[in-house]
Parts: C-alpha cells; sequence; structure tokens
C-alpha cells in the first residue's frame, strides 16, 4: 500500500480555478495522494469564473501536508491581506516536502515570507512584484529553488505538476500521467508568451491587467512591510 501523500491546495475567493484543477489532475494520480482544497474559512468558494467549490476545508484543520500548493488569480490582492491564510501557509510549509505555487500564487508564497532568497516565477505580467518578497524574478515556465516550486501563468501549472510529479515518483512515471491525460499542447496561436504574442494582442492583455495593477502594487507594498516590520 502506497505511503499517504496528502497535497493541500491552498485557496481563495476568486482563485483561478485552471492554476489548482489542472494540477489537481496530475497529483491526483500518483498512489497514496489524498487532495485537500483548503481555505481560512471553509465552506463553499467561488472561483474566477463563476464555478463554485463545495465543502472546501479550513486551513486551520488540515494537520500537515506533503506538498503544499497555492494557485493563483485576481483574488490574490485580498488574499495577500488575509493574515488567517498567510499564518496557515507559514504552518503548513513547515511540515511539507514541497512549497509550490502557480501563477500569482508566488506573491501569495511571498506575501506569507515563504519566498525570501528564493528563485521563483509568476505570471508574466506581474513577475516584477517578485523582488518586494525577496525573491529574484525567472522568466522559466516552471522554476525550482530547493524544495520551492513555481510555475508561470495559469496552463503552466500542468507542466509544474509534472515537474513535481517527476521529482516525487520518477520521469518514466510522470511520463505515462502525461500520456494519460493526452497532454499534448497544440495550440492553434503562438501567443501564449508576451515576446511571442502580436503587439496589438500584447497591448490588448496588458490593458486588462492595468485595471488592477494599482490595486495588486499597493497590496504587494503592504504585505512586503509586514514581513521587515
Amino acid at each position: 500500500m502506497a505511503e499517504e501523500f496528502p497535497v493541500v491546495f491552498a485557496v481563495y475567493p476568486h482563485v483561478t480555478q485552471l492554476d489548482f484543477t489542472g494540477p489537481h489532475e496530475v497529483f491526483s494520480r500518483l498512489p497514496g495522494a489524498r487532495c485537500i482544497l483548503a481555505s481560512s474559512t471553509g465552506g463553499d468558494l467561488e472561483a474566477d469564473g463563476g464555478l463554485v467549490f463545495a465543502r472546501v476545508q479550513r486551513l486551520a484543520d488540515v494537520e500537515r501536508c506533503a506538498l503544499l500548493c497555492v494557485p493563483g488569480g485576481f483574488g490574490t490582492i485580498a488574499a495577500m491581506e488575509d493574515q488567517e491564510l498567510l499564518a496557515q501557509l507559514r504552518r503548513l510549509a513547515g511540515t511539507a516536502r514541497y512549497v509550490t505555487s502557480v501563477c500569482t500564487g508566488a506573491l501569495v508564497l511571498g506575501a506569507a515570507g515563504l519566498l525570501k532568497g528564493k528563485r521563483a516565477t509568476t505570471h508574466w505580467a506581474w513577475r516584477e512584484a517578485l523582488p518586494a518578497f525577496g525573491a529574484t524574478p525567472d522568466s522559466a515556465r516552471v522554476v525550482r529553488d530547493g524544495n520551492v516550486f513555481t510555475g508561470g501563468g495559469v496552463t503552466a501549472g500542468i507542466d509544474f505538476a509534472l515537474t513535481v510529479l517527476a521529482e516525487i515518483a520518477g520521469s518514466a512515471f510522470a511520463q505515462s500521467v502525461q500520456l494519460r491525460i493526452e497532454y499534448a499542447p497544440d495550440p492553434p496561436f503562438n501567443a501564449g508568451r508576451p515576446e511571442l504574442a502580436p503587439a496589438q494582442v500584447l497591448a490588448t492583455a496588458q490593458a486588462r491587467y492595468e485595471e488592477v495593477r494599482s490595486a495588486l502594487d499597493a497590496a504587494v507594498q503592504r504585505a512586503a512591510a509586514r514581513l521587515s516590520s
């Protein structure tokens, strides 16, 4: 019988569901894995786009984990201010073999003080926020620094999860999971990174993020100030 491997996805309102449902699909195939959705308050939780996840556990009720994963989303701004969430992340990180994030979940890890001195990545639009938390930004899709693994924006969560799965169970097993979920990206456009996207497409995306930039930057600065006080 496989050893239990608890995987905790620390979620919050307006999280981007693909940030964790992609990795959830990968990690759930690990023998012994027990995937747990948990938030600071527990109960039902609405993600970006309106999907509702029911019976989410309370982080305080989770004793330990082998892998802690923080996904991103526009709810990141409030999550960086949620002191209960940040305290539980620090506690669970102390029990985990792997501390991880997807997309702007890296900023939440940073706000919890878990990225200091680490190389890390996040969504391309917010990478410049990482140094406020003592992290060194890296543009790679998946970045490892010790037991900390960070993934880039949204869909990078699947790449990240397969990378960590190979670390846990070996490359052959990770490849078998990749095959079983038929993960063979072949997008119709070559616009998935800012350096590849047409100029007008990039400008449109940047304009969307500018709508929340001031609020996110302010939340980052407040979180960084709390860490240094």
